[in-house]
């Protein structure tokens, strides 16, 4: 094949043609190392966000993804190795507790997670939270932490997928975030180059989801399970409520404190309920029998929480923030967000609600910006509960009153307070998966 021209390839894709296999090779190979810069990849990313990509080429995109860079190699290590992926919610610790909880029924979880950004956390941010806890390896580092203790939790390496690393800040800087194709791609390519033997989806929906609609996010869902099949690893994936919070914690060191609940027995119900649900969806997909006994099991007998304390030491983390969590960052002041009137919460709305907290500095407007530990805001009052005035909505957890000053009018925005008894929504709203 002689060399495309960057130019007809994007003419093609505005145009609502069809890109060959040969000419995505080479459009991601080119990116990749530099031939093609910024300003023409956002030209093309900006025509699959209008014009979208046919299964053919969403197949053959992702495979260039992935073969951009590194793929790590894990067929030596005995057991099923099986990833979750969130796609990002406010609250969302899911994956701390989880992924202990898994790996200690005996399942290799090569857990690769993400950093916060906008109104949704990050799980690489709360585990960094823990002193001492490194979240980046090489490819040896992480087959070795891996063997050693079932489980990995690691961010993105330099190498792995460098393509999905340069195309993620291109997107957030051009409006084709949204784009179903972009994060299909994106996501599945990072998945399929951990070696897995399964993954299960949580597609998040709702005010404070990436899809606010239900048929965006089945299509999303769909659309990786999809993309699995096509690389022949089977997928699951479960659509899940983020209208509101999820747990009472948002922020980074408060979620961490939350997750260690989660794993000694209690935490709240709606954060233990995903996450046995798909601690068990990720124990099916592995084989293994009476899953739901065996998630029970693993959280009763300390075995998860043991896991986890193991996985803290491997990553050079303090094991004694699961006894002492004052270990971690603290905010300076704890001030209550006050109901004005008494009544029924009709609405917590989590896209708000996490705003607030990047804006006090527990998340980023942009990819380089810092965050505090130590800030957040705890959810006291969530849809369906009766509060009387003067009683606490939330507590704003921050350095200084300036911090809550700036925020109070706009977080309060969250919450509505009616008069009529409503019924929360069910927090799993559908099961997808797809046989190979």
């Amino acid at each position: 094949m002689s060399t495309p021209s960057i130019i007809e390839l994007i003419t093609k894709k505005r145009d609502g043609e069809t890109l060959s296999d040969d000419e995505i090779r080479w459009l991601i190979g080119a990116y990749t190392d530099g031939t093609v810069p910024d300003y023409q990849m956002a030209a093309m990313a900006m025509a699959i966000y209008i014009r979208g990509l046919g299964p053919d080429e969403l197949t053959a995109w992702t495979e260039a993804m992935l073969h951009s860079g590194d793929v790590l190699e894990l067929s030596d290590i005995d057991g099923a190795k099986i990833d979750k992926h969130s796609t990002g919610g406010v609250g969302d610790k899911v994956s701390i507790p989880l992924a202990p909880i898994v790996a200690a029924c005996g399942v290799n979880v090569p857990m690769m997670s993400g950093r916060g950004l906008g109104h949704t956390g990050g799980t690489l941010d709360k585990l960094e939270t823990i002193p001492g806890f490194n979240t980046s390896f090489d490819r040896d580092g992480f087959h070795r932490i891996l063997t050693d203790t079932g489980l990995v939790l690691a961010g993105q390496s330099e190498r792995l997928v460098p393509a999905d690393r340069k195309l993620y800040a291109l997107r957030d800087a051009t409006a084709t975030v949204s784009s179903i194709p972009l994060i299909s791609s994106s996501i599945m390519s990072k998945k399929l180059a951990e070696d897995l033997d399964g993954l299960v989806l949580d597609v998040k929906v709702g005010s404070g989801a990436f899809m606010t609609e239900p048929e965006s996010a089945r299509e999303l869902a769909e659309t990786m399970i999809g993309i699995g099949k096509a690389h022949g690893v089977p997928v699951t994936a479960l659509i899940t409520g983020m209208d509101q919070p999820l747990g009472r914690a948002v922020g980074n060191a408060n979620e961490i404190r939350e997750s260690l609940e989660v794993l000694s027995g209690g935490g709240p119900a709606d954060l233990v309920e995903i996450t046995k649900a798909l601690a068990v969806e990720m124990l099916e997909l592995a084989g293994i029998e009476e899953a739901t006994t065996q998630v029970e099991r693993s959280i009763e007998s300390g075995d998860a929480l043991a896991k986890f304390i193991e996985v803290v030491i491997a990553q050079g983390g303090d094991p004694k923030v699961t006894e002492d969590p004052t270990l971690l960052p603290e905010p300076d002041h704890e001030i209550p967000l006050i109901a004005e009137r008494e009544g029924i919460v009709t609405r917590c709305d989590a896209r708000v609600v996490g705003l607030s907290a990047m804006r006090l500095g527990a998340g980023r407007s942009r990819k380089e910006d810092e965050i505090d530990p130590a800030v957040g805001i705890r959810v006291e009052a969530k849809l369906g509960d009766t509060v009387a005035q003067g009683d606490t909505l939330a507590v704003v957890e921050v350095r200084t009153r300036e911090q809550f000053d700036s925020i109070e009018m706009d977080l309060r925005s969250a919450w509505e307070i009616g008069e009529n008894a409503i019924d929360a929504p069910p927090l799993i709203r559908d099961r997808i998966t797809s046989e190979l």
